[in-house]
């Protein structure tokens, strides 16, 4: 996902001090500017857009009122300010939020605090309509989840930049091959789709902002935590899947906890019921480099996950965590 600091563009910086003319003047000079930004100490402080500014200048008394006094006076001194790192997404949905007066103002961009730039509300919504119309090609039909190409772009975020905290969870289904040759593959894709609706509501609307939550493809999913309290996430995927998994069962299997189907390798047997097998990678106590050293250290977790019986998730540390439930 495109962040909004990305697509931050400069504009005039003037102080508190700096006169309503000067501001003036500089209007008159660049015809195509829309406001400038007042700031001190490279913090942002407020803001001054070029129709407002006119208009309250403009007003009875306005000219002798403000020009030759200093702009704090007639600045917006509450703009929207946004951390360099927010989703356009997020950013687009605050700024629509806004007054009606404030609707077209620039957004002001800070990175630690400090101001990096601004972005228009006409390339706002280019950029997202942008970003739209790129998630809708690397979106997983069945899903409706991001995709590989946007799996691999999320990680690759976090990998380039060292401080922030992460937790990847690789999560599939086990014996989910079985289950599609007994149900079939319309309610194996209905399964599907309760698996994504599980992560996306335990992960993108209770977890942390900027969480993530992917489709590799089949049975295979991804999600991203910013953070390394994943325990409880964990718990909570699988507590809930074995809830939401019993409507999937006729009655019978349910109650054998077992389906007898021909099995990976062509015998017919008891086959235990699909459960969740999830590995997870922070960032905690090892430092990672590639999506291809992430993907390989999950994978011989995974392994391990389903060497149990059961849903489980298991954590790579310095040493693997062995957590199933």
């Amino acid at each position: 996902m495109l962040s909004i600091g990305n697509i931050s563009e400069k504009v005039p910086v003037v102080s508190l001090n700096t006169k309503s003319s000067e501001v003036d003047l500089i209007f008159e000079e660049q015809p195509s500017l829309e406001g400038i930004v007042v700031a001190c100490d490279n913090k942002p402080l407020g803001l001054v857009m070029k129709a407002q500014f006119y208009k309250k200048i403009s007003g009875k008394y306005g000219f002798d009122l403000f020009m030759g006094r200093p702009i704090e006076l007639v600045m917006d001194s509450h703009p929207l300010l946004v951390d360099h790192f927010e989703p356009i997404t997020k950013v687009s949905s605050k700024a629509m939020n806004r007054n009606q007066k404030n609707l077209y103002d620039y957004v002001v961009v800070t990175k630690e605090s400090k101001l990096q730039g601004i972005v228009s509300i006409k390339n706002l919504l280019i950029k997202l309509a942008e970003e739209q119309v790129n998630q809708a090609m690397y979106t997983n039909p069945l899903s409706g989840l991001p995709g590989n190409v946007l799996i691999e772009e999320k990680i690759a975020e976090y990998l380039t930049n060292d401080e922030k905290p992460f937790s990847v969870l690789y999560i599939d289904l086990d014996h989910f091959k079985e289950y599609n040759d007994t149900y079939g593959f319309k309610k194996g894709d209905f399964l599907l789709k309760e698996v994504s609706n599980l992560l996306s509501k335990n992960i993108l609307l209770n977890d942390y902002d900027n969480s993530f939550v992917g489709h590799i493809g089949g049975d295979d999913f991804v999600a991203i935590l910013p953070h390394y309290h994943y325990q409880q996430t964990c718990q909570l995927i699988i507590t809930e899947f074995e809830i939401r998994l019993k409507q999937y069962y006729n009655e019978s299997d349910w109650i054998n906890k077992y389906v007898y189907t021909k099995s990976r390798n062509g015998i017919y047997s008891n086959v235990p019921l699909v459960s969740l097998s999830i590995a997870v990678v922070t960032n905690q106590l090892n430092k990672f480099h590639s999506i291809e050293e992430i993907s390989k250290i999950t994978a011989d977790v995974k392994a391990q996950c389903k060497e149990i019986n059961g849903s489980c998730y298991i954590s790579y540390k310095t040493t693997l965590n062995n957590e199933c439930r």
